[in-house]
C-alpha cells in the first residue's frame, strides 16, 4: 500500500511557509481511511488556493494512488483556526 503520509507531505510542504509545522493525523471507518492534515494557521490558505483548486489537485493525486482493499482514501484539510499556533 502507499505511504500516503509520505505522498501528502511530498505535495504540501512545498507549498507552505511552514513546512516543520506540517502535520499528518489518522482515522478509519468502515469506508474510509482518512488523513488529516493540519499546518500552521498561517499556511492553510496556501494549501486550499483560490477557489479550492490546490486542495483539490492534492485530493486528486492522493485519491488516484493505490489503496489494497475495498476502503477509499480520504484527505482532510483541517483549519486550525481555533487552535493557537
Amino acid at each position: 500500500m502507499t505511504n500516503f503520509d509520505e505522498l501528502i507531505k511530498t505535495i504540501v510542504k512545498p507549498l507552505v511557509k511552514h513546512p516543520d509545522d506540517v502535520t499528518i493525523s489518522h482515522s478509519e471507518s468502515s469506508r474510509f481511511y482518512e488523513y488529516h492534515l493540519h499546518t500552521n494557521v498561517k499556511d492553510v490558505g496556501r494549501v486550499i488556493g483560490k477557489k479550492g483548486h490546490i486542495a483539490q489537485t492534492i485530493r486528486t493525486i492522493v485519491y488516484s494512488a493505490r489503496v489494497s482493499g475495498n476502503k477509499k482514501v480520504r484527505l482532510v484539510i483541517e483549519d486550525s483556526k481555533n487552535k493557537n499556533s
